[in-house]
């Protein structure tokens, strides 16, 4: 052991042993050293003995490992049904096929009234639409705002990181210049020779806060064969984080769990073995299950290897007729109704009863994806797509439980993702001339404040869940907003609407729907009533 190793050993652990006088525990001889204060640091247990993990910084533990964390998870996501299925699940909750700003300056900051805040919004709200709801946001014309984000959203998950370009494109019959272009997170990486470089991790190149100035692309992805021929696979790109006047020229999603991580790890990093080891167990069962339901039984009999090769067909035999015929006579007996089956002399059928499937298999499978399901914080129903054990109570729960995770990742979303790019985009509008802005620069946070309406949770008792959101609106605890949010409507959307069916029915004669008598609907339960009604 060197010295300088010596001095960190002697240094991490001056308090660990607490020596006890000899004779203190009817004990003599020299001072006792007790375990460790703390028995998950014990060294004497058998269970924890080889137990030595290394204490990296964030990115030395994560670093040389992400690209085969990245691999396994998209071969996991490309071979194993839950694992895809997991991605589906998470992108349909997090975003959902509704995507739409809710413009809101912040007007106090701003020196502003809520009715001029009320027509910014009014304004701003209809330009965004026609740049997010049409493929022009997308520098490769395929995508519109929303594929966009669950794009971003599935590579998150699927690879650690997502990470968009923003490039300034004039283009015949578009409105906006302002596009963005997705980058492979296996492009973001360390050039060859600047390994030793202690400012770039992962191909981010940091200052000395830890603050990214810089992102170094690969020209062409490193695993491209088509491009392999080119003579840029190993050049490499050094785009600034921000231009000098502050706008962002890369945005780089991802999820820090350590202080000082440079890069994120894929989802599935924690539970990758564990899902690795039950689809092999699965297919190994239904393997088993086939080859045995191929077998119905077996032959006890006499004959000699020749005899049974001909019997099935080998070496030129005949196969099983011409054997009938010459020991037992006639052709085979084909099976019906109370058929007796003569078998040749000296032989006997055995019957095969497989142990397939197995009784275990399916209370085993469960226990090991419930341990699956918390690892990538999404209750079992939803991971397996069961709710066949699941009540009314159970599976409200399990989807509030959820829903705490799925309200984190779309904050997670709109601090890293959408807000910035809405501040791009605003940020031509206002130059452009289409957004009234005074001072932009200056309050370019307070301008590009925002909501964003997602798709809606929906229900899973919609009398009961209707009623609640009823009684939140009626005793303040909630709004119009919040509950239109919840359900991925735009609330102003929702009483305009309603003021045109309202003023058609009154123009056709028509009377309203009854609002009272259908809230007052007895909502089910989940025990049954003891005088039911016939």
């Amino acid at each position: 052991m060197t010295e300088a190793v010596q001095i960190r050993e002697t240094a991490r652990r001056p308090f660990r042993h607490v020596f006890r006088q000899a004779g203190e525990n009817g004990h003599g001889g020299s001072p006792r050293i007790d375990a460790a204060a703390h028995k998950g640091a014990a060294t004497d247990d058998p269970m924890l003995r080889h137990w030595t993990p290394a204490t990296g910084s964030a990115d030395a533990d994560l670093l040389p490992d992400l690209d085969t964390l990245v691999a396994r998870s998209r071969d996991m996501a490309r071979n194993n049904g839950l694992a895809a299925g997991a991605i589906q699940t998470l992108t349909d909750n997090v975003v959902g096929h509704v995507l739409r700003l809710s413009a809101n300056p912040n007007w106090r900051a701003l020196g502003r009234d809520k009715e001029w805040a009320d027509q910014w919004q009014s304004t701003v709200e209809p330009l965004f639409q026609t740049w997010a709801e049409t493929p022009q946001c997308d520098a490769s014309r395929t995508l519109n705002f929303l594929g966009l984000t669950l794009l971003a959203l599935r590579s998150a998950l699927l690879n650690g990181d997502a990470l968009a370009l923003p490039v300034w494109l004039e283009r015949p019959g578009e409105a906006w210049r302002t596009k963005l272009m997705l980058i492979e997170a296996d492009r973001l990486s360390t050039p060859h020779g600047r390994e030793n470089d202690t400012n770039i991790r992962g191909g981010v190149e940091i200052d000395r806060h830890g603050a990214p100035v810089a992102y170094w692309i690969r020209k062409t992805h490193p695993g491209d064969v088509y491009l392999a021929w080119q003579a840029s696979i190993d050049e490499w790109e050094r785009i600034p984080a921000f231009t000098p006047w502050g706008r962002r020229m890369v945005i780089h999603l991802h999820d820090k769990e350590r202080t000082g991580q440079s890069r994120a790890k894929p989802i599935f990093s924690a539970v990758m073995r564990a899902f690795r080891q039950a689809n092999a167990y699965q297919n190994a069962e239904l393997d088993a299950a086939v080859n045995n339901a191929l077998i119905a039984g077996f032959l006890e009999s006499n004959l000699d290897p020749t005899a049974i090769l001909d019997l099935f067909g080998g070496a030129g035999g005949g196969g099983f007729d011409q054997y009938w015929n010459e020991q037992v006579g006639g052709t085979p007996v084909r099976l019906k109704s109370g058929a007796f089956l003569p078998l040749p002399i000296g032989a006997k059928v055995a019957s095969y009863n497989p142990d397939r499937p197995n009784t275990a298999f399916e209370a085993f499978q469960e226990a090991v994806l419930r341990h699956i399901a918390a690892g990538i914080h999404i209750p079992y129903e939803l991971l397996a797509k069961d709710f066949s054990k699941t009540n009314y109570s159970s599976a409200r729960a399990a989807l509030l439980e959820a829903w705490r995770y799925f309200l984190g990742r779309r904050r997670w979303l709109m601090d890293y993702w959408l807000t910035p790019i809405y501040e791009l985009w605003l940020e031509e509008a206002v130059n452009a001339g289409k957004v009234d802005a005074p001072d932009y620069y200056a309050n370019r946070q307070s301008y590009a404040r925002a909501r964003w309406i997602f798709a809606g949770r929906g229900w899973v008792d919609p009398v009961k869940e209707a009623q609640a959101a009823q009684i939140r609106i009626e005793t303040g605890l909630s709004t119009l907003e919040a509950e239109c949010a919840e359900q991925g409507l735009d609330w102003e959307e929702v009483l305009h609407q309603q003021a045109r069916e309202r003023a058609l029915r009154e123009e056709l004669g028509m009377s309203g729907p009854d609002t009272a008598s259908v809230m007052q609907v007895q909502a089910p339960t989940d025990q049954p009533q003891e005088n039911p009604t016939p």
